[in-house]
């Protein structure tokens, strides 16, 4: 019971379905009875009418004998098999002063007063209930029609029943019908919510109103103006990102030139590790404005190029080209393998970037002489782009906030921002696809798997 009243009170669409189903209820409950009352008052007057026509057609054809009473079959009228349920009495009245019986059988007497006026009257006699007419001739004899009120009751309960049961039986389809009709007018609602709801993060685009009810345009009206003032922030937070990003990047590369410029001096060996110590700072400072710089780029709403059918090899090699060096001072083997290639559909620059900081991360925690390996496959309609290294790896604990910007995990020689992952997380997030870290040892827990699915495509020649 509690929680059907908190439904109630938390959902408008069960509340209006119930509120219309009580009221339905009611309306059909009040119709219902008045309808059945009608109907058997009318019964009831469409009897009295027979016993009026009874009474006229005895006395046109002088059916009244010596005998004073009638059965039914002698009218020409239908007569039950029983003797107990003949339908009406037809009888002459005695004279007044006396009382004649008359009775449809011998078992059951119907007594009545001579002194009843004419006109309708119910009577009972030998615990019977009888409505009868009473009337008078044109010759003075006075007649009486007589019908038992239980059979009469029967007949008249059951035209009324009649009368309201299509009521009875449409009432439930009513009730189905406007549930039904409640739940599509609803369901705009519904597809908004599972629209908004699969958005991406980024994806602050207006919502189309050509298709909603009118009574929720200023609710979407709001959400729109929401967006709007949403992407105005995270736009101008991008843009500062970026600006400060080259701004730092011209000191830096004054200050670059200058350290070389030391370097080839002669100088005491205490001020040339200063110096070297003084590059390797400026590099990392370099690397983090490039990736801060990769960063505002790819959390950008819409891609700069735009999706296109990109070759997963040749992303490989592109993103190998810069990162060769690297590998080859830690005498890293990197594994390619080129026995398959699929498409996908994409910003190459997108993916390309995707790519190199997997494999850049990959080279840099990998202890000196150790392997990467590279490759990609496709079945089921997804292409699967796998990183996998030999390296320590990632505990499970972190590997969902290793994605988090700046965030590294504990215990690390190698130098870094933090951002490698996040700007991974965040082109994955943007081309719909999907990245899982693991380890590339299960049985060790050694080495760290990245596994990218996306959609697969028919790769086609260029």
């Amino acid at each position: 019971m509690d929680g059907f009243k908190r439904r109630l009170s938390a959902s408008i669409e069960f509340r209006l379905s119930w509120t219309l189903a009580l009221a339905i209820a009611l309306m059909a409950l009040i119709a219902g009875t008045l309808s059945f009352m009608s109907a058997l008052d009318e019964a009831h007057e469409l009897q009295d009418d027979v016993l009026r026509q009874v009474a006229q057609l005895a006395d046109r054809q002088h059916m009244l004998g010596p005998q004073d009473v009638v059965r039914t079959e002698s009218l020409g009228l239908h007569a039950p098999s029983s003797e107990e349920d003949v339908h009406f009495v037809v009888m002459r009245l005695a004279k007044a002063g006396t009382t004649a019986a008359a009775t449809s059988s011998a078992t059951a007497p119907l007594a009545l007063d001579a002194h009843l006026a004419d006109g309708l009257h119910t009577v009972t006699s030998a615990g019977v209930t009888y409505r009868v007419l009473i009337r008078t001739l044109g010759s003075g004899d006075r007649t009486a029609v007589a019908q038992k009120t239980e059979f009469r009751d029967a007949i008249a309960r059951d035209s009324a029943l009649h009368a309201v049961m299509p009521l009875l039986v449409l009432m439930p389809v009513l009730l189905i019908l406007v549930a039904d009709l409640i739940r599509k007018m609803f369901r705009p609602i519904s597809t908004l919510a599972q629209e908004i709801d699969a958005r991406a993060e980024q994806d602050l685009r207006p919502i189309a109103e050509a298709n909603l009810p009118q009574e929720v345009r200023p609710f979407v009206h709001a959400l729109n103006r929401l967006f709007g003032r949403v992407d105005e922030a995270m736009q101008a937070q991008r843009r500062f990102v970026a600006d400060a990003a080259h701004e730092l990047r011209s000191p830096l590369t004054a200050l670059s030139l200058q350290a070389e410029g030391l370097s080839t001096q002669a100088l005491p060996e205490a001020a040339a590790l200063r110096v070297a110590a003084l590059q390797q700072g400026i590099g990392r400072s370099k690397k983090l404005i490039d990736q801060l710089l990769a960063l505002a780029r790819v959390q950008s709403t819409l891609p700069p190029d735009g999706p296109q059918q990109v070759s997963v090899q040749q992303v490989f090699r592109h993103a190998l080209e810069d990162l060769m060096p690297l590998a080859e001072a830690k005498q890293i083997d990197i594994g390619l393998d080129t026995a398959h290639d699929a498409a996908v559909m994409a910003s190459e620059l997108d993916l390309i970037t995707l790519v190199k900081n997997l494999v850049d991360n990959a080279i840099r925690y990998t202890p000196h002489g150790g392997r990467v390996d590279l490759s990609v496959m496709q079945s089921g309609g997804l292409t699967t782009l796998q990183v996998r290294d030999n390296g320590p790896g990632i505990a499970p604990s972190e590997r969902e906030r290793v994605f988090d910007a700046f965030y590294r995990t504990l215990g690390t020689s190698q130098t870094g921002s933090g951002l490698g992952l996040a700007i991974v997380r965040a082109i994955a997030d943007r081309i719909g696809a999907t990245v899982q870290l693991a380890a590339a040892d299960p049985q060790t827990g050694q080495g760290l798997s990245v596994t990218v699915q996306m959609r697969a495509r028919t790769l086609t020649p260029a």
